[in-house]
């Protein structure tokens, strides 16, 4: 009997959202469930998608949905397009309930930008299989996501090296 799956939202200013949901899909992979992983917002090869290519192919799926970095200014209709596309292809993967967990890595992100919309994220996110594990990240929460989801943890930065001019480490920080 397969057991209910959850779905898991990691927010807040803190480091470490993205960090903790590769951590389940380590754990996950581990137990020999089918992970697949979309990044939103994000378009560059970071270490962990580097690792999961190079020693858990078989176990864990990444895709990414994000072109350059927008943050320091508007969101282009190419980033529209992008976050769309990778909406449209999490709506087929939930109904297709091939994957035991999926996770969408930044989709507060997007959702804050407007690349989407809540309402409809949470439409596709209702259409999950019971057994089927789901972890959305991302600052900035909507409070309607936040409600919805089963799981909640926010990370709150208390102190942080780059405030003292520390550029982001690969293989630390990304």
């Amino acid at each position: 009997m397969k057991t209910q799956g959850y779905i898991h939202l990691y927010t807040g200013n803190g480091k470490g959202k993205t960090t903790a949901a590769f951590g389940q899909a380590l754990r996950a992979a581990g137990d020999g469930k089918k992970v697949f992983i979309a990044q939103f917002v994000k378009g560059m090869k970071y270490s962990e998608i580097d690792a999961v290519e190079k020693f858990l192919p078989h176990h864990i799926t990444t895709r990414q949905y994000g072109l350059e970095c927008f943050i320091n200014r508007e969101p282009s209709q190419a980033d529209i397009d992008a976050a769309r596309k990778g909406i449209d292809e999490v709506k087929t993967i939930i109904a297709g309930n091939e994957f035991d967990m999926i996770i969408l890595d930044e989709i507060c992100i997007a959702l804050y930008y407007k690349l989407l919309e809540t309402s409809e994220v949470i439409g596709i996110l209702k259409q999950k299989h019971i057994p089927t594990e789901i972890v959305l990240t991302g600052r900035y929460a909507p409070e309607e996501l936040i409600n919805f989801a089963d799981l909640v943890t926010e990370m709150r930065e208390v102190k942080h090296y780059y405030t003292s001019g520390v550029m982001a480490r690969k293989g630390i920080e990304f």
